[in-house]
């Protein structure tokens, strides 16, 4: 559709690639620590310095840990506390996704932690696609206040899941944004836009530099993890909105 305006959210790991995606354009930053993990809540120091320093909205994830979505009750209350923290630094919304051992959301402390966030926006991330029936927790969602859901359409891979995301969009009717994420690239973000009428996109546009590092240690020279840096290039960004126009 002419003029369709979309909006492209960018997953980072840290202040570097932050700053990275916002000087590339990106719109709204899902911002995260660890992404290797699907992203955890990054450091009170991170949050506090990304919304000082940038104007694009900032969204934290909102997860204690990798792995699943069921949570205990001591990790609902460091949750409740993060999204606390968010609001009070001026974040623009958070990111959450909590599930019931049944593969149902967890809609309980969902709603609380809508609540507490409030009035931020909150995104319900990808634990979305593990749960059983994806229209009936839409629904649920909605009901609870979320304004969208990030979603690869219950496949590790949004473009392999185009007709569902397109049916829950249609689902959808306006009432909630859904926003198909992971393995969404330049290459395949329009026809993603296209086939399922979605107009918010997620990517984390991830790759790795190399450290500035002049002292290699001989004993780590092979370590990946010691000389390699987190990276996003901000030509990539802006490269991937330009692939929606």
């Amino acid at each position: 559709m002419e003029g369709k305006k979309y909006l492209v959210e960018i997953a980072t790991s840290d202040f570097i690639t932050t700053a990275a995606a916002v000087e590339g354009g990106a719109h709204r930053i899902e911002l995260c620590a660890n992404l290797a993990e699907g992203g955890v809540t990054p450091s009170q120091g991170t949050i506090r310095q990304c919304r000082e320093k940038f104007q694009a909205l900032i969204y934290p994830i909102i997860r204690p840990r990798g792995g699943d979505f069921l949570y205990t009750n001591d990790e609902f209350r460091i949750m409740l506390q993060d999204v606390q923290f968010s609001k009070q630094l001026g974040c623009d919304g958070v990111v959450i996704g909590l599930l019931n051992e049944d593969g149902g959301i967890d809609i309980k402390r969902s709603s609380a932690l809508v609540e507490a966030a409030y009035p931020l926006g909150v995104t319900f991330h990808r634990a979305f696609d593990r749960c059983r029936d994806p229209f009936e927790a839409m629904e649920q969602l909605i009901s609870i206040g979320c304004e969208r859901i990030l979603t690869s359409g219950q496949k590790p891979s949004a473009p392999d899941a185009i007709e569902l995301i397109a049916s829950l969009n249609k689902a959808a009717d306006d009432r909630i944004i859904i926003m198909p994420g992971s393995g969404v690239r330049r290459d395949n973000v329009k026809e993603l836009a296209d086939k399922t009428g979605c107009v918010e996109f997620h990517s984390s546009l991830r790759a790795k530099v190399k450290s500035r590092m002049q002292f290699i240690h001989p004993a780590f020279a092979s370590s990946e993890e010691s000389y390699n840096n987190n990276y996003i290039d901000p030509a990539e960004v802006k490269a991937f909105i330009e692939a929606l126009k």
